[in-house]
């Protein structure tokens, strides 16, 4: 193998420690909130800045995640090929490279947007990195529940990037994610209840059954509707997000009542597979009724 070769797999390994996916739906709620921040459009640098930074830091969450469940992620099924289970890469390798991205991911906030969103990016970090992965994991099955609090925060960082503040309306932003993540990930650990038992994580379908986690899914799901609805009802929104959310929301309550009534592992699979449309979805709809006129 040459060493142009040799170069690449390896970029392509540390990429995949920064689990590019996860990140990119991370940047495009915080880029949303950029916009929604202002009745204008923001200044491109900042945007630019605040993009860069907000992806370099969530990337090094990620490669933090992986270090510390580099032995569950070998015996489960969904995450045994990536490096560092393969041992592609070492430990010390994935924490230099985390602290590296991370710190140049805080510098570009800190410098080139403000230190608010630099501060609370940081938080973000120790959120997931910490908290939710080393402390909440592997002690509850509401980890997701509270953990889910980290996940909820990009759209705040990209409104702070641009507003330098944190109002009301990033809040809401905040909720409408927070209570799309306990149905969003109990799909998808339904349909791997058994790679959880294995690793010995005390995910909800292992530690209550799929009935009573299929019951949460659709609890939560009627909490994320309600939720998704006060962006109106607060004038943030019109009538467009509106419709957007009732149809949108309405084919997630059928994916959840679906599953909780007629149960398969390939109905979970779409019913996580379309959290995620569902999740983008609601969040152009916001960003195109911004702009409405």
């Amino acid at each position: 193998m040459t060493t142009l070769a040799l170069a690449e797999n390896r970029l392509r390994q540390f990429l995949a420690l920064a689990k590019p996916r996860v990140v990119s739906l991370i940047v495009f709620c915080a880029v949303i909130g950029m916009f929604l921040a202002t009745p204008g459009f923001p200044p491109a640098g900042i945007v630019l800045a605040a993009t860069v930074g907000i992806a370099l830091v969530a990337g090094a969450a990620a490669a933090i995640n992986c270090l510390v469940e580099q032995k569950i992620d070998a015996v489960m099924q969904r995450t045994r090929s990536r490096p560092l289970p393969r041992g592609e890469i070492t430990s010390m390798q994935t924490l230099a490279f985390a602290a590296l991205v991370g710190g140049l991911g805080l510098w570009l906030l800190f410098r080139y947007v403000n230190p608010l969103t630099m501060w609370l990016t940081l938080a973000t970090f120790v959120g997931y990195a910490i908290v939710y992965t080393i402390v909440l994991k592997p002690a509850t099955p509401q980890n997701i529940v509270i953990g889910g609090a980290s996940g909820a925060m990009p759209p705040v960082l990209g409104w702070a990037a641009v507003a330098n503040d944190v109002g009301p309306e990033a809040l809401l932003l905040f909720l409408i994610i927070f209570a799309w993540t306990p149905p969003h990930f109990w799909a998808l650990a339904l349909y791997r209840t058994q790679d959880y038992a294995k690793a010995g994580l005390p995910m909800l379908p292992v530690t209550h059954g799929p009935q009573y986690t299929r019951l949460q899914i659709v609890l939560y799901t009627f909490a994320l509707v309600a939720v998704s609805m006060m962006p109106f009802a607060i004038r943030m929104s019109g009538l467009l997000y509106l419709v957007s959310a009732v149809a949108l929301g309405g084919v997630f309550l059928g994916y959840a009542i679906r599953l909780y009534f007629r149960y398969s592992d390939d109905l979970a699979r779409a019913t996580f597979r379309y959290s995620i449309v569902y999740l983008a979805a609601i969040f152009s709809a916001l960003l195109v009724d911004h702009y409405w006129k």
